[in-house]
């Protein structure tokens, strides 16, 4: 016998590109997002939003979002890194602590910065996080590629690796306090070897 319905299959998850205005436009859900999967400090979410809401000016800027059924479940977006951007000076300055002005210049001077990547618990483990670094990271003119991340054994961690990212900082904290990072480079293109 038969069911009188049959159970509808959840819809997967589809990731497109979002200009500046639709990125603007969803930053609460995108935000939403970001609370639920990195489970931020009390009082940390109106400085993010002014933050993210700031890079949106930087150059090159460029998001994407992962949706299903209209809904953020994931999201990334980069922008052409330079001089005069806080996360670019500070990285840049420990660099140069560690390895001189010329290791500095190698990673940063012609640098795409991956400033957020994020998928909400419930969807993680379906590949989006791949899928949003690589769209972001397509077709890049820039050199290298550099982001931070918490510095743990992290499936993102893993993901990141797995394309190729090493580590250029350990257990090193940005200015303010908070948790220990790991900064993460590669020349482009990313490898697609998986893990």
């Amino acid at each position: 016998m038969r069911p009188a319905f049959r159970a509808r299959r959840e819809a997967s998850p589809q990731i497109r590109e979002i200009g500046r205005r639709d990125f603007l436009r969803r930053l609460d859900a995108l935000l939403a997002t970001y609370e639920a999967a990195m489970l931020p400090p009390p009082g940390q979410m109106p400085g993010r939003h002014m933050i993210m809401e700031r890079h949106t000016g930087y150059p090159a800027f460029r998001a994407f979002v992962a949706e299903r059924s209209r809904s953020v479940v994931g999201f990334s977006y980069g922008f052409h890194g330079e001089s005069g951007q806080w996360w670019h000076d500070v990285v840049r300055a420990e660099l140069v602590k560690i390895g001189g002005e010329e290791h500095a210049r190698h990673w940063l001077d012609d640098t795409w910065e991956v400033a957020e990547l994020h998928v909400h618990p419930a969807a993680q483990g379906l590949g989006l996080g791949r899928g949003l670094i690589t769209s972001l990271c397509a077709g890049r003119p820039e050199r290298t590629v550099v982001l931070s991340t918490l510095d743990a054994q992290t499936p993102a961690r893993n993901l990141y690796r797995s394309l190729g990212l090493v580590d250029l900082l350990t257990d090193f904290r940005f200015p303010g306090g908070g948790p220990a990072y790991a900064v993460m480079g590669a020349e482009f293109p990313l490898s697609s070897r998986r893990e």
